[in-house]
């Protein structure tokens, strides 16, 4: 009985997600497979050249890089690659892989149409987000912005004991938290927050399967009226663009903070510089900011009371981890004859019969 020719898996790495993440998960899989390894240097995809490259977003290199490479495989394994129409048309795919909870870099209607699967990694970065945004509600919450910018400022460190009085904050038992949004991130934060004595409160205008021990679930005004900080963790989509304008920040508490580690198109930036430096908020943390014209210095990393980071949410190995393994699992059920996990399009089921 002759042996089985390998699975032939594209593994294409970026500049977040190297291509040895990848490998190193799929070689628990020993000869059923044969991988070729890519890795895409240029953080910033090329401009769109066709329809389906039109479709897509946030992707990193040139899809004529990869449609070239991947012709001869079976599996097309992506965090931010592109995966158009043309990339699809260039290889026998059976699966294709995206290591991302929102797949944006993938044409997965055109994937659909040809009768390709296509699985994400969902919820692979809820415990780094949770933290992070742990991280900014504690530092917001005791002034750790305004106190760094004063020594940065030249105020003394040494000079009183009693120096710190004028960063008098709060504890989290004495805080409520509102979260927008109460996913795989969202879910997480609120476990955390209790855990450190938060009231937390949550809202979701789709009804979550799950909700946490201690999670009140409330309508969105009451939640922006009823929080001492308001994090955010909503999927976006043209629907919610600028969710948080002035009318939301309006509706929050006086001295009230603000927290974004979802995605900056939720947010007007303008309203929310307008609610800091009018003294409606008393503090904002972002790890998501809209991008400034060519060389411009974003407004915000100019007021004392926000934190600014580089979009570093989801920036942790383990994250890294755990996308490669939940690639793997999908790769594992389809050398065993079996549907993939996290499954985007089951419509690719009706279309494969029509094709064949």
């Amino acid at each position: 009985m002759s042996k089985a020719e390998p699975l032939r898996i594209l593994a294409v790495g970026d500049p977040f997600m190297p291509a040895s993440a990848f490998m190193r998960a799929l070689d628990c899989l020993g000869d059923a497979v044969a991988i070729t390894e890519m890795q895409i240097e240029q953080a910033v995809g090329a401009a769109p050249r066709t329809a389906s490259e039109e479709r897509i977003r946030e992707f990193a290199g040139d899809p004529a890089d990869v449609a070239a490479a991947v012709a001869g495989h079976e599996v097309l394994v992506v965090h931010g690659a592109p995966v158009t129409a043309e990339i699809l048309d260039a290889a026998p795919l059976r699966l294709v892989c995206c290591a991302r909870g929102g797949p944006v870099n993938v044409d997965v209607a055109a994937a659909t149409e040809r009768g390709v699967p296509v699985t994400n990694s969902p919820g692979k970065n809820a415990q780094a987000v949770a933290e992070l945004t742990l991280a900014f509600a504690l530092m917001l919450i005791r002034g750790v912005p305004a106190s760094g910018r004063y020594l940065l400022d030249g105020g003394s460190h040494a000079d009183s004991p009693f120096e710190g009085g004028r960063f008098i904050g709060g504890e989290a038992p004495s805080m409520t938290i509102g979260l927008v949004g109460l996913g795989h991130v969202g879910r997480n934060v609120a476990v955390c927050a209790r855990a450190l004595g938060f009231t937390v409160l949550a809202h979701d205008p789709v009804p979550p399967s799950i909700v946490p021990a201690g999670v009140s679930m409330v309508g969105f005004d009451d939640l922006l009226e009823q929080s001492d900080i308001v994090s955010v963790h909503a999927r976006a989509s043209a629907a919610n663009r600028h969710l948080f304008g002035s009318s939301a920040f309006a509706r929050m508490r006086r001295g009230s903070f603000f927290i974004n580690t979802a995605r900056e198109s939720l947010v007007d930036e303008a309203a929310l510089e307008s609610a800091l430096t009018g003294g409606m908020l008393a503090g904002a943390a972002l790890d998501v900011a809209e991008r400034r014209p060519a060389g411009g210095r974003h407004p915000l990393l100019d007021l004392p009371n926000v934190i600014i980071t580089p979009h570093i949410g989801g920036a942790t190995r383990e994250t890294l981890r755990r996308g490669a393994e939940m690639v793997v699992a999908s790769v594992a059920r389809l050398l065993a004859g079996e549907e993939p996990d996290y499954l985007l399009n089951p419509e690719y089921r009706a279309r494969r019969a029509v094709l064949s």
